[in-house]
């Protein structure tokens, strides 16, 4: 080998090397613009942030405290972005073994959170908009049946800290509101 061959590969590895060394400092780089510009969920997420965790609950069914209960895990995590929460419950006793994953989001043309519930014991999703009435979040939605429309109307507030108290109501037609279900959950 002669001493331009000699030269040519001694150039050619002090390149490589140059460069991977400087891998570390580009790619530190790259990752400092990236999360200079990853966007930061919307401050009506951030709202939500209450629901994160995992919580234990009882659900108690009809009008008074004596009614049948249930009780179950509900879980909740931050989606894609911390633009959307995912939830997901499970709760068995003498009313039944309820599973689902719920969906919020915020819709910034209705100005409203969405809720898209899903459940073990109904085909499709549930789609419910929502807001805050003070320190209440309440969701809304209607279900269509044969002859009728149930409109359901969820509450849900922080009642102390690591305690949140959820409630759903319904009504058929135009009759007045009846309490399905009172939630009580403590936080993990």
């Amino acid at each position: 080998m002669g001493i331009r061959q000699h030269a040519k590969a001694a150039i050619a590895f002090a390149v490589t090397i140059g460069v991977l060394l400087s891998l570390p400092a580009l790619i530190a780089r790259r990752g400092s613009i990236a999360a200079q510009t990853k966007p930061k969920p919307v401050p009506e997420m951030e709202k939500l942030n209450f629901y994160l965790g995992e919580w234990d609950y009882t659900e108690t069914y009809g009008k008074g405290p004596n009614g049948p209960k249930n009780t179950g895990v509900y879980t909740s995590k931050l989606g894609p972005g911390g633009n959307s929460l995912i939830n997901t419950f499970h709760s068995q006793g003498p009313v039944g073994d309820f599973e689902g994953l719920l969906v919020f989001t915020w819709d910034p043309k209705e100005k409203a959170y969405k809720q898209y519930i899903f459940g073990n014991n109904f085909p499709g999703a549930l789609v419910s908009t929502g807001a805050f009435e003070g320190d209440t979040l309440v969701f809304r939605s209607e279900i269509t049946m044969p002859g009728a429309t149930m409109k359901l109307r969820n509450t849900t507030r922080v009642t102390e800290p690591g305690k949140m108290v959820s409630e759903q109501f319904a009504a058929r037609g135009d009759a007045p509101e009846t309490l399905l279900v009172h939630v009580e959950a403590k936080k993990r």
